[in-house]
């Protein structure tokens, strides 16, 4: 097996998990001794990501998921956020 160091030999010693499911990102990537996500940066307020990772930062910007809410703003902005009313008879505006 080799001597007692952490080189090569000792790798075999090595089966217990580094890492588990995030519960923010989903990924294995929370750090069980430094208790936080490698992917995301859980438990910080903030979503981890950097300049350097463009790809990573494309895979899970805004867009990329359902976006239940922002998919109805374009249109609620466009109408000044009016909602429910009832559009006046041309009759009437006519008139005016």
């Amino acid at each position: 097996m080799g001597k007692a160091g952490k080189g090569t030999g000792s790798r075999g010693k090595h089966h217990g998990k580094t890492h588990f499911l995030c519960r923010r990102c989903g990924q294995r990537s929370y750090m069980v001794q430094k208790k936080r996500c490698a992917s995301c940066g859980y438990p910080s307020a903030k979503m981890r990501s950097y300049n350097w990772g463009q790809k990573a930062k494309r895979r899970r910007t805004t867009g990329t998921g359902r976006m239940r809410h922002l998919k109805t703003m374009a249109r609620r902005f466009k109408n000044g956020f009016r909602e429910g009313t009832v559009a006046r008879p041309l009759n009437m505006v006519a008139h005016k």
